[in-house]
């Protein structure tokens, strides 16, 4: 304790305390000189009285620098050679006092699609990925007949691409010609080439072997036809919207046109009773049903042909569909992605032609088209939006800046497209090796009483196996599908997954099988029949 008087006028104050430290030595060096300077300078002059307290103060700050303890040295500079074996989670650490920090949160809608779950169509194809059949290297594994692909006529298109494809990419979609760096290095329109669109319009009109002509200024090219339903999906409805859509429909459906619009989808139930075809009582109840769940209707979408079932929209109910349209105020999107792959002797006629035939509400529909399945090169993702409307067009040119299509694949298909005398050659033998297959797999089904319902378009047949579920329920179909998939190793599309109404469809595949393959696949399904009991 320091007792201290700092002037006349403060010697009535009561003693001041002050405690240790730093502060406190600073303090006590001041309380010795103010007094002595106050004494020399009542009887020694102005001068000695600054002299000496100023002398007194800087011994005692000699003094204390001399007797405080030395600070311990830094370490010596590591060598730029040693820097790179620092490690810096240790440094990191010592900057951090907190405990482990909480996980790192991704979006609801991230969450949503982690937590849906995969339906079976989905799983199947997994199950194919991890153990696919192969006749020779492994005739044991799981046979693809969930997958909507085209193997048929791949060697055609190899034979073209090993003529072909080196000019075709260097030449910049050219017939010949000099290398144009330049054309598919450089940054094109996003929306598509104009002479792919060309190309694309004249295959189009060839593939369904109609008179009917599609203008390339009502395109928008996109890396397929998944984000072409998308787009459209995404200008036609906002959130919280509904599409109309016949079921059972291709079940990617759940995903492409809901997982990032936030658009909801009204199933619309087709019977066997109707061969599976659309009913317009049954599409006028689902909308009135969305009405009164709050859902504001947009649109229809239709696969023509139909995906699963196979079977062709008529003329009338194209015809029907846009009055239903007009009516309601809603748009049309028409997948016609098998347009060209028809196979029966039934007529194929295109939404294009009922809106050109009469200038029909042609704003309200819109169609999708691609080459996955007509050309045999879903890898090579070509898509097209079809579109008069306007808006429709201008938002979709600029969306295709996420999903545009790379200029050398551009390059190439406008080379394949062009060369007319292959692409007679490749509709023609494409469309027979189809018919060829669609008779011998649906006989060798039928052989194992396995009926399917008559179709004339698309990869698959839709076979009716209500006669080997156990139980006439969505429960039974699985187990039936469970044991075609790890029994007889075979994966098909259960009609759950198309959200058939009725148990015990599915969907086969068999564009992705040779023909040796056909009597393994019937073998297989022969096995599990013989284990199957219906009730009914």
């Amino acid at each position: 304790m320091t007792w201290t008087r700092s002037s006349e006028s403060d010697k009535d104050s009561g003693p001041t305390t002050t405690t240790g430290g730093g502060a406190a030595r600073g303090r006590t060096e001041m309380r010795v000189i103010v007094p002595l300077q106050g004494v020399v300078q009542g009887s020694g002059g102005l001068v000695l009285g600054s002299v000496i307290p100023c002398a007194l103060f800087y011994l005692l700050q000699l003094y204390f620098k001399r007797h405080r303890s030395e600070p311990t040295p830094p370490p010596p500079s590591p060598k730029l050679t040693e820097v790179s074996e620092l490690h810096r989670s240790l440094s990191r650490a010592h900057l951090s006092g907190r405990g482990s920090s909480a996980p790192a949160c991704v979006s609801a809608r991230a969450n949503s699609i982690v937590k849906s779950g995969d339906s079976p169509y989905h799983v199947g194809l997994k199950r194919v990925s991890e153990d696919p059949y192969d006749e020779l290297s492994n005739p044991d594994g799981v046979i693809q007949l969930g997958l909507a692909e085209n193997k048929f006529s791949l060697d055609l298109a190899r034979d073209w691409f090993a003529e072909n494809a080196k000019d075709s990419i260097l030449s910049g979609g050219g017939s010949s010609g000099p290398l144009s760096m330049g054309r598919i290095a450089n940054i094109q329109p996003s929306d598509g080439l104009v002479e792919l669109k060309v190309a694309v319009a004249g295959f189009m009109s060839q593939a369904i072997e109609r008179s009917i002509s599609f203008n390339p200024s009502l395109m928008v090219l996109v890396a397929g036809a998944t984000p072409a339903i998308e787009i459209l999906s995404f200008c036609l409805a906002d959130t919280g919207n509904a599409f109309l859509v016949p079921t059972p429909y291709y079940p990617s459906f759940d995903r492409d046109l809901k997982w990032r619009t936030g658009v909801e989808i009204i199933p619309v139930p087709c019977r066997s009773a109707d061969n599976f075809n659309i009913s317009l009582s049954a599409l006028d109840l689902a909308f009135d049903q969305g009405k009164k769940r709050g859902l504001k209707v947009r649109g229809i979408v239709i696969s023509n042909p139909s995906n699963p079932v196979g079977n062709l929209l008529s003329r009338e109910m194209l015809y029907s569909l846009v009055d239903f349209a007009r009516e309601k105020n809603i748009h049309i999107i028409s997948n016609e992605i098998f347009a060209g792959s028809t196979h029966g002797s039934e007529e194929f006629v295109s939404m294009a032609e009922i809106i050109d035939s009469e200038d029909l509400e042609r704003d309200r529909v819109h169609i999708v088209y691609g080459l996955s399945k007509d050309l045999c090169l879903p890898a090579f993702k070509v898509g097209v939006i079809y579109s008069s409307n306007e808006n429709v067009l201008a938002a979709s040119k600029k969306l295709s800046r996420f999903s545009s299509i790379s200029v050398p694949t551009q390059c190439l298909i406008i080379s394949m497209l062009s060369d007319i005398r292959f692409m007679q050659k490749f509709i023609q033998t494409n469309r027979e090796r189809l018919r060829r297959m669609h008779i011998t797999f649906v006989a060798g089904l039928k052989q194992l009483g396995i009926e399917c319902i008559q179709s004339s378009g698309g990869f698959y047949c839709w076979a009716d196996m209500r006669g080997l579920i156990r139980s006439y329920s969505e429960k039974g179909e699985l187990e039936l599908w469970n044991k075609l998939l790890n029994i007889a190793k075979i994966n098909v599309t259960p009609g759950s997954s198309c959200h058939c109404i009725e148990p015990g469809w599915f969907r086969c595949c068999f564009t992705t099988l040779t023909e040796n393959d056909i009597p393994v696949v019937m073998e297989r399904i022969r096995k599990v029949s013989e284990t199957c009991k219906s009730p009914r």
